[in-house]
């Protein structure tokens, strides 16, 4: 295998690693996100209920993100 080869393996590999998104039940019986998706170092962690009305607001949240898009940390 050449070297730019195994590059481009490697460079594939961390694509997926850093695109990995978890869900999973907490112990309280809520849905935990994490990953290294997120890019972020703690999950996070809401009542299905949550879950969904968090959802319903997705273009309400991404519209406000734009707006403020300036103003926002990007970390």
């Amino acid at each position: 295998m050449t070297d730019s080869a195994r590059i481009a393996e490697l460079e594939a590999e961390l694509a997926r690693y850093k695109s990995k998104l978890t869900i999973k039940m907490g112990n309280k019986q809520n849905v935990v996100v994490g990953g290294s998706a997120l890019g972020q170092r703690f999950p996070v962690t809401l009542y299905a209920a949550s879950w969904l009305t968090l959802l319903d607001h997705a273009d309400d949240i991404r519209a406000f993100i734009e707006d403020h898009k300036d103003e926002l940390s990007w970390k």
